[in-house]
């Protein structure tokens, strides 16, 4: 993973949005400010593409599309009771090869 060379991160730790522009930084030699405006954009850009349920295919990574979620009965898991799921949309992701070869 391309995050394998930061030091500041422990195992297990969850990556962040902050330790994507920092190793933007790192790794362009461009202004803190200028890598958090890109990184903003492109999950800006996404954001908007998955709101007109488009569909995003990132090569080596994987896909992002909208699929449609069925109504149905779910459970609270504190109290057992029934909750109605409403009708709605979900993005799902499907990660490419080269993501699924990690171990």
């Amino acid at each position: 993973m391309w995050f394998a060379a930061t030091n500041y991160r422990t195992a297990g730790a969850a990556l962040i949005k902050l330790d994507i522009i920092n190793e933007v930084v790192n790794r362009t030699g461009i202004t803190k400010t200028k890598a958090e405006m890109a990184v903003e954009t492109v999950f800006e850009c996404m954001k908007r593409a998955l709101g007109q349920s488009e569909r995003i295919e990132l090569r080596g990574f994987g896909i992002f599309n909208v699929r449609p979620r069925k109504t149905g009965i779910g459970r609270n898991p504190r109290t057992g009771a029934e909750v109605a799921i409403p009708l709605g949309k979900a993005v799902r992701f499907k990660p490419g090869k080269e993501l699924q070869s990690l171990q």
